[in-house]
């Protein structure tokens, strides 16, 4: 596939979202900026001559309704980015607290699931079937190195992006002989509110304490990287290559490696 004319950014309003659209634009693309949040999507709209949508990825008539919309107004979806993702922390339960943590909230496990999972599950319904009429297409879920390891101190996290990363493997299987390219995005600590760092404070350090172990890349760098390589028809984009490493490690002794993961997790809480 080619040229990118249209793409969809769930999320797009700020971290890693808002840089994949200001980099999409740069590329020549019309950007569809589409967030929960929608002063922040007009904002960013604004500035790249996109497109703002006001959107709760968790509610499927509503990204069914903007699939439909921006095919009929702004022109046929070339890549759809499922970047929408929410984290919230264990409670003091630990892994088995329904309420969150550093995000308190009373149900963090339904919520985690709705949009880490059924966002992308529901845009995909609405995307794949055009994608497939027209033979050519793009999908891009992020999902984090968490779905490929696991994130000490937030089980529904980890849980649920394991879960997108699965789909996003049937994805992969079950369309790639039609024409449809799909990646799964699978970052360590990006320089975004989701690790603590606020848009535009430019800092690449800091945040929760453990993200830094391997270094924290700006969204910016984190959204060239993700562009190019799946663009060059990558599944698995790594935006910290030390994951493949802890992956191989992994499942080489498993056992060895929750052993390690224990002793992090020990040092995390001294």
């Amino acid at each position: 596939m080619g040229r990118i004319d249209v793409a969809v950014v769930t999320g797009g309003g700020h971290g890693i979202g808002r840089a994949l659209c200001r980099r999409l634009a740069k590329d020549g693309a019309k950007v569809v900026v589409a967030d929960i949040d929608s002063e922040s999507a007009h904002t960013v709209a604004t500035e790249i001559a996109g497109v703002a949508r006001q959107i709760d990825v968790s509610d499927e008539a509503a990204v069914t309704a903007l699939v439909d919309e921006v095919e009929s107004s702004v022109g046929p979806i070339d890549l759809f980015v499922s970047n929408a993702g929410v984290g919230f922390g264990d409670g003091k339960s630990g892994a088995i607290s329904a309420e969150g943590g550093m995000n308190p909230i009373d149900d963090r496990w339904t919520i985690s699931w709705n949009v880490n999972v059924m966002a992308q599950v529901y845009a995909a319904r609405a995307v794949i079937p055009r994608m497939l009429q027209r033979g050519e297409g793009r999908i891009i879920n992020v999902a984090s190195a968490a779905g490929l390891l696991s994130q000490i101190g937030d089980a529904a996290y980890s849980t649920t992006k394991h879960a997108s990363v699965g789909f996003t493997e049937s994805l992969a299987i079950d369309y790639g002989d039609a024409g449809i390219s799909v990646s799964v995005v699978c970052p360590q600590a990006v320089a975004t509110r989701m690790i603590g760092i606020e848009d535009d404070s430019g800092k690449t350090e800091g945040g929760f304490r453990g993200n830094d172990v391997d270094g924290i890349l700006s969204a910016e760098a984190a959204a060239d990287i993700i562009v190019d390589q799946a663009l060059e028809g990558r599944f698995l984009i790594l935006t910290h290559p030390t994951v493949s490493t802890y992956i191989q490690r992994k499942t080489g002794d498993y056992d060895r490696w929750i052993g390690g993961m224990r002793k992090f997790r020990r040092s995390l809480l001294e």
